[in-house]
């Protein structure tokens, strides 16, 4: 690629936010204004493989800088879910791209809380798949509670809610299901049970929208639930936050346990009496959820001097965190950055 010549060239910054889905880039000049940005496929090398992460990563890049002079690039951030430690590939990689600068290397964890404040000490609280809550300070993660997957926690997570999902399904269904009538046994689930079992085997054709299995039950959902790999069960965290907007009591009583495991996680590593503002970041706290709204008030009550600030755009925060390097990380560029909306 042909790099073009600016005259009298402004310095700009780039900041990437590498997870297991996406891959988000942004470029931008230290006033403030977006110049270029690009969306890409998860390119987390844990997840993906280095090789994948790498072609991802990079292809992303070159997009948000198709109308840029690469060498206008004076700093980088990227966040990258999985860890600290970039695979040679991707050290490789910045120079086939035309940068001139080596972009750093920050924790997802550093990156959402950026996102969310400019504040250099805080806390993060983190439910999207997984659940993590972390203590920041200057900006770099001091120490984190949970994050320990699926197996061993991420208790209030989006695969908590799902996994609790189908166990609740499992345990309607051993309520109504008759010792002596194993076979075809046929059961009227409703709400959150009904929506979980035609999902993991599909309505019955007699029982159209009443749902529920007809089916030897216990063992058809138990099969189709392990059928599939564990993470997956975080699927149904939206059929639970569905069934809670709707109501349903068994839904809502595992968004108010979610809600509790989520306190006590941050309280792991957060002073009783912390003024320090705390971020809420993954797609079950940064947007108007059920689980939200339940979480918000017990946050307010355990710290009521602390201020709750939902994770904004993670490209946007890597950018202003480069910025910061060059002696410019303003709030105002911070709200600028965090803000933008592609």
């Amino acid at each position: 690629m042909t790099n073009r010549q600016f005259p009298c060239p402004e310095p700009l910054v780039l900041g990437l936010d590498v997870g297991g889905t996406s891959t988000r880039v942004l470029v931008a000049d230290l006033d403030g204004r977006v110049l270029g940005t690009a969306l890409g496929a998860g390119g987390n090398p844990v997840a993906h493989g280095a090789e994948a992460a790498v072609r991802e990563i990079g292809g992303a890049v070159r997009s948000a800088l198709a109308d840029l002079d690469p060498a206008r690039v004076a700093a980088g951030v990227i966040g990258l879910a999985g860890g600290l430690v970039a695979p040679p590939e991707l050290l490789a990689l910045w120079p086939a791209t035309g940068l001139t600068v080596l972009p750093a290397l920050i924790s997802d964890a550093e990156l959402a809380h950026a996102a969310g404040t400019d504040a250099p000490d805080g806390h993060l609280l983190l439910s999207g798949t997984g659940a993590v809550a972390a203590e920041l300070r200057d900006h770099r993660l001091r120490r984190t509670a949970d994050g320990h997957g699926w197996l061993l926690g991420d208790r209030g997570s989006g695969f908590w809610l799902g996994r609790e999902a189908v166990s609740a399904t499992l345990t309607a269904v051993d309520r109504l299901l008759p010792l002596d009538a194993l076979d075809g046994a046929p059961l009227r689930l409703s709400g959150l049970a009904a929506a979980v079992a035609d999902a993991l085997l599909g309505p019955e054709p007699d029982q159209g929208s009443q749902g529920g299995p007809g089916r030897e039950p216990r063992s058809a959902l138990i099969a189709a639930a392990h059928a599939q790999a564990p993470a997956k069960l975080a699927r149904f965290a939206p059929v639970v936050l569905d069934h809670a907007a709707k109501g349903d009591p068994v839904a809502l009583s595992l968004l108010d346990r979610a809600a509790d495991h989520l306190v006590d996680t941050l309280a792991l590593i957060r002073e009783p009496d912390s003024p320090l503002p705390v971020v809420l970041a993954g797609g079950l706290l940064t947007t108007d959820t059920p689980l939200a709204a339940l979480l918000r008030p017990r946050l307010a009550a355990r710290w009521p001097g602390a201020t709750l600030h939902p994770a904004g755009n993670g490209a946007g925060a890597a950018a202003w965190l480069a910025a910061r390097s060059l002696g410019r990380g303003t709030p105002e560029l911070h709200r600028r950055l965090t803000s933008w909306q592609s």
